[in-house]
Protein backbone atom coordinates (compact mmCIF):
# COMPACT_ATOMS: atom_id res chain seq x y z
CA UNK A 1 0.00 0.00 0.00
CA UNK A 2 2.74 2.47 0.91
CA UNK A 3 4.61 1.80 -2.34
CA UNK A 4 1.45 2.28 -4.39
CA UNK A 5 0.49 5.42 -2.50
CA UNK A 6 3.92 7.05 -2.60
CA UNK A 7 3.68 7.77 -6.32
CA UNK A 8 0.23 9.37 -5.97
CA UNK A 9 1.08 11.90 -3.26
CA UNK A 10 1.26 15.59 -4.05
CA UNK A 11 4.39 17.63 -3.44
CA UNK A 12 2.98 19.05 -0.21
CA UNK A 13 1.99 15.66 1.30
CA UNK A 14 3.83 12.99 3.27
CA UNK A 15 2.75 9.48 4.29
CA UNK A 16 3.46 7.12 7.18
CA UNK A 17 1.95 3.82 8.26
CA UNK A 18 2.19 1.40 11.14
CA UNK A 19 1.25 -2.18 10.45
CA UNK A 20 0.17 -5.07 12.69
CA UNK A 21 -0.74 -2.93 15.70
CA UNK A 22 -2.10 -5.26 18.35
CA UNK A 23 -5.40 -3.46 18.92
CA UNK A 24 -8.87 -3.73 17.54
CA UNK A 25 -9.48 -1.46 14.52
CA UNK A 26 -12.71 -0.20 16.07
CA UNK A 27 -10.88 1.09 19.15
CA UNK A 28 -8.15 2.75 17.09
CA UNK A 29 -10.70 4.43 14.79
CA UNK A 30 -12.21 6.20 17.82
CA UNK A 31 -8.87 7.89 18.45
CA UNK A 32 -8.19 8.52 14.75
CA UNK A 33 -11.49 10.39 14.47
CA UNK A 34 -10.33 12.80 17.20
CA UNK A 35 -7.36 14.10 15.19
CA UNK A 36 -8.66 14.01 11.61
CA UNK A 37 -8.39 17.48 10.05
CA UNK A 38 -6.44 19.04 12.93
CA UNK A 39 -2.97 20.57 12.78
CA UNK A 40 -0.35 17.88 13.36
CA UNK A 41 1.20 19.61 16.38
CA UNK A 42 -2.24 20.08 17.96
CA UNK A 43 -3.05 16.43 17.26
CA UNK A 44 0.10 15.27 19.07
CA UNK A 45 -0.73 17.46 22.08
CA UNK A 46 -4.31 16.18 22.13
CA UNK A 47 -3.18 12.55 21.94
CA UNK A 48 -0.68 13.03 24.76
CA UNK A 49 -3.58 13.60 27.17
CA UNK A 50 -6.09 11.17 25.65
CA UNK A 51 -6.74 8.32 28.12
CA UNK A 52 -6.97 5.57 25.50
CA UNK A 53 -4.36 2.93 24.76
CA UNK A 54 -4.68 3.58 21.03
CA UNK A 55 -3.45 7.16 21.46
CA UNK A 56 0.20 6.04 21.64
CA UNK A 57 0.46 4.22 18.27
CA UNK A 58 -1.60 6.92 16.52
CA UNK A 59 0.70 9.65 17.85
CA UNK A 60 3.75 7.67 16.75
CA UNK A 61 2.42 7.40 13.20
CA UNK A 62 1.61 11.12 13.06
CA UNK A 63 5.08 11.97 14.37
CA UNK A 64 6.61 9.67 11.75
CA UNK A 65 4.62 11.33 8.97
CA UNK A 66 5.78 14.74 10.19
CA UNK A 67 9.40 13.55 10.18
CA UNK A 68 8.96 12.15 6.66
CA UNK A 69 7.59 15.50 5.50
CA UNK A 70 10.48 17.41 7.06
CA UNK A 71 13.25 15.09 5.84
CA UNK A 72 12.03 13.96 2.43
CA UNK A 73 10.00 16.93 1.20
CA UNK A 74 11.49 19.82 3.26
CA UNK A 75 8.08 20.88 4.60
CA UNK A 76 7.66 22.91 7.79
CA UNK A 77 6.43 20.53 10.55
CA UNK A 78 4.61 23.35 12.39
CA UNK A 79 2.30 24.02 9.42
CA UNK A 80 1.30 20.41 8.68
CA UNK A 81 -2.30 19.22 8.92
CA UNK A 82 -3.53 15.63 9.35
CA UNK A 83 -5.39 15.59 6.05
CA UNK A 84 -6.18 11.86 5.96
CA UNK A 85 -5.99 9.14 8.58
CA UNK A 86 -7.54 5.72 8.22
CA UNK A 87 -7.38 2.40 10.02
CA UNK A 88 -7.60 -0.92 8.21
CA UNK A 89 -8.15 -4.30 9.78
CA UNK A 90 -5.17 -6.60 10.04
CA UNK A 91 -4.88 -10.34 10.54
CA UNK A 92 -6.93 -11.94 13.31
CA UNK A 93 -5.39 -14.64 15.48
CA UNK A 94 -8.03 -17.16 16.45
CA UNK A 95 -7.90 -19.92 19.00
CA UNK A 96 -10.22 -21.51 21.53
CA UNK A 97 -10.37 -22.04 25.23
CA UNK A 98 -12.13 -25.15 26.41
CA UNK A 99 -15.14 -24.68 28.68
CA UNK A 100 -17.38 -26.84 30.80
CA UNK A 101 -19.56 -29.67 29.44
CA UNK A 102 -17.50 -30.28 26.31
CA UNK A 103 -17.85 -26.79 24.85
CA UNK A 104 -15.28 -24.17 23.97
CA UNK A 105 -15.12 -20.41 23.85
CA UNK A 106 -13.63 -18.79 20.73
CA UNK A 107 -10.99 -16.12 21.31
CA UNK A 108 -9.99 -13.57 18.66
CA UNK A 109 -6.93 -11.34 18.89
CA UNK A 110 -7.43 -8.53 16.37
CA UNK A 111 -4.83 -6.27 14.80
CA UNK A 112 -4.91 -3.23 12.54
CA UNK A 113 -2.90 -1.03 10.19
CA UNK A 114 -2.80 2.74 10.79
CA UNK A 115 -2.16 5.06 7.80
CA UNK A 116 -1.64 8.83 7.94
CA UNK A 117 -1.19 11.52 5.30
CA UNK A 118 -0.08 14.94 6.50
CA UNK A 119 -0.03 17.92 4.17
CA UNK A 120 0.73 21.59 4.11
CA UNK A 121 -2.37 23.66 3.45
CA UNK A 122 -2.42 25.14 -0.03
CA UNK A 123 -2.20 28.90 -0.55
CA UNK A 124 -5.83 29.12 -1.68
CA UNK A 125 -7.08 27.54 1.56
CA UNK A 126 -4.88 29.85 3.65
CA UNK A 127 -6.24 32.99 1.94
CA UNK A 128 -9.90 32.10 2.51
Amino acid sequence: MAVKLAGKLADNEAFASMRYVGMSPQKVRLVADLVRGKKAVEALNLLRFTPKAAAEPVSKVIASAMANAAENKQLNPNELVVSRIWVDGGPIRQWRRFAARGRFRPIQRKSCHINVIVSEPSNQAAEE
